[in-house]
């Protein structure tokens, strides 16, 4: 009895087949027209926000509403969240942050993400970088332990906060990078919310212990975002032209093999 040879056409409709599927989860075109320009907008805010963030630091030591705030979350006497708040910003000073950037870099280089590994220590580089530039030249002063309560006096200018801004776009475009190449599982799940955690919670974490007034902790998380969308644009515009093979996700769907 003869065996019916698979059809020479069966290769090309599956892969029609994953190309159609995929595109239906493409949001419409109202939808992402939607999209851009909420994400246009946000830029432009961010921007702007900043930019009156900056100027106010330059002329004010604080702001009455930072002394307000600060105050107010200094009322938590709970032992629990007084430890959390000390362990999140502990993981920031150096050489905690160096260390765990290495080791990141290091884990992503040796699985075959070298383009990743890269973009992960421009994310962090530029955005401690450009932080500890605009601290020279606002030269804002920390908060003191006349006023609030300081856990430990640094000597470093205030505005804005170097470890907010590092927080939101280092961890913020490991993040990123979780969502874009590791396939739905309970430890991915997990990643991204101690990744989101790290991001939420350095803000309250840095004016908790003192190190920092509310209105520095606002503008670094509105330039750490600006710096996190120039890293993921960086890394897009250099993904399509270095190392573009993904050993974990496959950009484009390949074509299927026909049952035998």
């Amino acid at each position: 009895m003869k065996t019916k040879s698979p059809s020479h056409g069966t290769p090309a409709k599956a892969v029609k087949a994953v190309k159609v599927a995929a595109a239906k989860k493409i949001a419409p075109k109202p939808t992402r027209r939607w999209r851009a320009w909420a994400f246009q907008t946000y830029l432009v805010v961010a921007l702007a926000g900043f930019t009156i963030l900056f100027v106010l630091a330059s002329m004010f030591n604080y702001l009455p509403a930072d002394l307000r705030i600060e105050r107010a979350v200094q009322t938590i006497h709970v032992t629990w969240f007084a430890s959390l708040m000390w362990w999140i910003s502990y993981i920031g000073y150096g050489p905690q942050i160096v260390i765990l950037a290495a080791a990141v870099f290091v884990i992503l280089f040796l699985i075959g993400l070298r383009w990743e590994a890269v973009t992960t220590l421009v994310a962090l580089a530029g955005s401690s970088g450009l932080a500890q530039l605009i601290k020279i030249i606002v030269h804002r002063p920390r908060p003191g332990a006349n006023l609030v309560t300081v856990l430990e006096q640094l000597n470093s200018y205030s505005f804005p906060s170097g470890h907010v801004q590092t927080y939101t776009a280092y961890f913020g475009f490991l993040f990123f990078l979780s969502f874009t190449l590791l396939k739905p599982s309970l430890a991915r799940t997990i990643l991204l919310a101690i990744l989101g955690s790290l991001v939420a919670l350095i803000g309250i974490s840095r004016v908790y212990v003192g190190d920092h007034w509310p209105s520095d902790v606002i503008a670094a998380y509105l330039l750490g975002s600006l710096w996190l969308v120039l890293s993921v644009y960086l890394y897009r515009w250099g993904k399509k032209r270095f190392f573009v093979k993904q050993p974990l996700v496959a950009e484009e769907p390949g074509p299927v093999a026909p049952k035998s």
